[in-house]
């Protein structure tokens, strides 16, 4: 179709109780920039995009039957996003930091050769960012 922007094989979505406050929590802390935001007609979002590179993330709520925030669920997860930058891991860890994100693992080198850290946004979604320092080859 002509005219219809491509998108992304693979867009996660999460799910959150006040999804427009994670939206801007997302721009602040990692940089993301919403594309299109969809309100259900009662403060919620039925659906939105937001996008960090080539990526595209869904947020959605407040959660329904069948799908919880992990602040619903007493913090467990079964999932974690990772975003993977080309440059400026550490700045990114303190710009998250600064916007409220609880940083679990400070960044660190990864015997993989990525530099690694890990956080949880406000409502307890874990996210992993990484950035290549040294490229390894298969053995």
């Amino acid at each position: 179709m002509t005219g219809v922007a491509q998108r992304p094989s693979l867009s996660p979505l999460l799910w959150y109780r006040d999804p427009k406050a994670a939206l801007a929590f997302l721009e602040a802390a990692f940089g993301f920039e919403t594309r299109l935001l969809v309100d259900d007609g009662q403060g919620g979002v039925m659906h939105s995009e937001t996008a960090f590179g080539d990526g595209v993330l869904m947020v959605v709520g407040p959660p329904r039957p069948g799908v919880a925030s992990p602040l619903d669920l007493g913090g467990v997860t079964s999932a974690s996003v990772h975003v993977q930058v080309r440059e400026g891991l550490d700045a990114l860890c303190e710009r998250a930091r600064a916007a409220g994100a609880r940083i679990e693992r400070e960044p660190e080198d990864q015997p993989y050769g990525d530099r690694v850290f890990t956080c949880l946004d406000p409502e307890g979604h874990p996210w992993s960012f990484g950035q290549t320092v040294q490229t390894l080859t298969l053995a």
